[in-house]
């Protein structure tokens, strides 16, 4: 990937994950596993279009004591072959998904055991896409 689309999909990444959260999980979280369900639940992935099957994305960040974002989210890992459209559609929806859940409402077990620390997630669009034709 061009280090521009790198610097444009950051960007897009830090600038939608702004911003109150409309639908934060309501109940307390006390385990990592329902982090990750928390914001699966808050994924949707990119428009049939705009979308890759299969594709793979994976996201670190960290998160302070109350839940919210600490710094900005990094991508680590993109499906390779998927177009550079393709890819900036994915961040723009993992951005979307961060939005949406924040702030996380971490216990507080859970938020003195997880402040600063990296979380990854990975998350795989499994939509059969076949329709659209975007199959790899």
């Amino acid at each position: 990937m061009r280090k521009g689309h790198a610097l444009v999909g950051l960007a897009v990444l830090t600038t939608a994950v702004r911003g109150a959260a409309a639908q934060t999980p309501q109940l307390p979280l006390n385990t990592l596993n329902e982090v990750s369900a928390a914001l699966r639940a808050c994924w949707v992935p990119p428009p049939i279009d705009q979308s890759r099957a299969g594709m793979q994305i994976t996201v670190q960040m960290s998160f302070r004591r109350n839940g919210e974002l600490f710094g900005h989210p990094r991508i680590t890992f993109e499906s390779a072959g998927a177009s550079d459209d393709e890819r900036l559609a994915y961040r723009v929806a993992v951005a979307k998904m961060i939005k949406r859940c924040a702030p996380l409402p971490f216990s507080n077990a859970l938020g003195n055991a997880l402040a600063g620390r990296p979380f990854t997630i990975r998350l795989i669009d499994h939509r059969k896409l076949r329709e659209a034709g975007n199959v790899p």
